[in-house]
């Protein structure tokens, strides 16, 4: 798959242990890009008030999830860490950056990890990001990493493609597609493949139902970075699936 970075919607923990069209997307992923040297994965949980890189060599499965079944809290995900490319981007990223010697995955991360590579064997970092500072401070982070990128580093961010919780806990069970949510993605959709960087980072006054789809933005920022790395700017959605009619779980393949 010609791709050199990319953006999935890791959706519910219970991807990993519930048959539904994105987890058999992740499943079959994986496979279809191979595996990295490594990744570093810019999550949507792990937010900082500046750019936090993950420097552990076996870096700690963390559990940020509440009220879920023993079997998920029980699950393993051990793949080694990444701490030369978390160092070599912190280079690149310049000194306004931090490194936390002792920073774990999130479920964020090791929800999608566990289905694309489930023998733990591709090794990880973990990038944060700032929720309080937008679709082009997060760009211009993707746009310093992109020499990982041509070193054979994958840049995974891993968040969502629409994150209204109120709105989703809210929907009676089986009630239809969100038309305000299908329009959103379809124009997040037409804007990556048509390669639309300027739309994309002022997406909050241009794609409709933004505020509505994202009241806050941390779980599409982790998207900019990916398109800020890509060489070209331009890209493919790979995968859209709607849970519960509401929550989007949208993957995005960049070149």
């Amino acid at each position: 798959m010609d791709v050199s970075t990319l953006f999935v919607s890791h959706g519910s923990p219970m991807m990993v242990l519930e048959d539904t069209p994105a987890r058999r997307f992740l499943l079959e992923l994986g496979g279809r890009i191979g595996k990295p040297k490594a990744v570093l994965a810019v999550s949507a949980h792990w937010l900082t008030q500046v750019p936090t890189l993950g420097l552990a060599a076996r870096p700690d499965k963390i559990d940020d999830m509440y009220g879920f079944p023993p079997a998920l809290y029980q699950m393993t995900y051990a793949p080694p860490g990444a701490p030369e490319v978390a160092a070599r981007a912190a280079e690149l990223l310049g000194p306004d950056i931090r490194q936390d010697p002792g920073a774990g995955i999130d479920h964020g991360i090791w929800s999608v990890m566990s289905l694309m590579w489930p023998d733990a064997d591709v090794p990880v970092a973990p990038l944060s990001v700032q929720p309080e500072a937008g679709a082009r401070h997060h760009y211009d982070l993707g746009r310093r990493l992109r020499p990982l990128v041509e070193d054979g580093i994958l840049i995974l961010g891993t968040g969502a493609a629409t994150h209204n919780l109120g709105d989703y806990f809210r929907r009676p069970p089986n009630a239809p597609v969100d038309p305000a949510m299908v329009e959103f993605t379809g124009w997040m959709a037409a804007a990556v493949e048509a390669g639309r960087v300027e739309d994309l980072l002022d997406y909050r006054a241009l794609a409709p139902h933004a505020a509505f789809a994202h009241p806050t933005e941390e779980h599409l920022l982790p998207l900019f970075t990916a398109l800020g790395a890509a060489a070209t700017g331009q890209g493919t959605r790979l995968h859209h699936s709607l849970d519960a009619g509401a929550l989007a779980m949208d993957a995005y393949g960049f070149r």
